[in-house]
């Protein structure tokens, strides 16, 4: 499911329609609007819970956008930045699909159970009013999803004890150093924390002397994928399988409709492509 409403939620900070409505609002540039409006609805934070729960950021990047951002914007016209800018671009995916309506309410049965306790941004997310329009509702249950789901890897990184820094650049070792462009400078980490990361990894054994990711990192990235599944299996389970089906043969059309606009693939995040004969 994480496939299917992961690009819906994507859109908000990549799809050209959804930056030019942070811009509107007064947030030029990349960054700004991504940490303005993901982290909108903690309200007007400082940096601080921003580190904490985005966890993979360099804490100096976060410092630079927060709270200063919130000089430029208000943390509830962030939101309807992000809304109207994701709607614009689910307005143009959806055209033309049926079942769009029972989608967006499926998806948002599933957001309602969302379990709160330990999940930062799922529960900002999910306490926020929900929309009436069936777009608006989509694309906010599949940020709750995404969120709640994030928070769970989180924990799963924690337990692993793997730090912010060190996430980067073990996922990236797992990932045949694919992304290291996006894993350190779009997070922000200087190239002594980036060096210093890669000792404390290779020390315990998750990299070897050329930088590769070990037996010991592979098995771990699959022990904590299988962790933050588990932790994000709740919703499905409550929904059940038939209606988690349903929701997944509604989803598909949308979500291959939306990964178009996203200008990321391949991903090193892993994200696969839905798939692109779906009508």
């Amino acid at each position: 499911m994480w496939s299917l409403y992961e690009p819906v939620h994507a859109i908000t900070y990549f799809a050209p329609q959804a930056r030019q409505a942070f811009e509107a609002a007064g947030l030029r540039g990349f960054w700004r609007a991504y940490f303005a409006g993901r982290s909108a609805p903690l309200g007007a934070v400082g940096a601080a819970p921003v580190i904490a729960a985005f966890y993979g950021f360099a804490p100096s990047m976060v410092t630079r956008a927060l709270p200063d951002v919130w000089t430029l914007v208000t943390p509830q016209a962030a939101l309807e930045a992000r809304r109207s800018g994701a709607r614009q671009v689910l307005a143009g995916a959806a055209e033309g699909l049926e079942g769009v309506e029972e989608a967006a309410a499926l998806l948002k049965r599933a957001a309602q159970e969302t379990e709160l306790y330990g999940r930062v941004l799922g529960a900002a997310n999910a306490a926020l009013p929900w929309p009436e329009d069936p777009l608006d509702v989509l694309w906010q249950a599949a940020t709750v999803l995404r969120e709640h789901r994030g928070d769970g890897h989180v924990a799963a990184l924690l337990v692993e004890g793997i730090e912010g820094c060190e996430s980067m650049v073990w996922r990236i070792a797992v990932n045949e150093g694919r992304g290291r462009e996006m894993g350190q400078t779009g997070r922000g980490w200087s190239d002594e924390e980036w060096d210093a990361a890669r000792r404390r990894l290779r020390q315990r054994g998750f990299l070897d002397g050329e930088g590769g990711a070990t037996e010991k990192a592979i098995s771990a990235y699959r022990t904590i994928e299988e962790i933050t599944d588990q932790l994000a299996a709740r919703p499905w389970q409550a929904l059940g399988p038939g209606a988690t089906e349903r929701c997944a043969q509604l989803l598909r059309p949308i979500a291959a409709r939306v990964f178009e606009v996203l200008p990321y693939y391949p991903n090193w995040i892993g994200l696969p492509t839905p798939a692109r004969d779906a009508s």
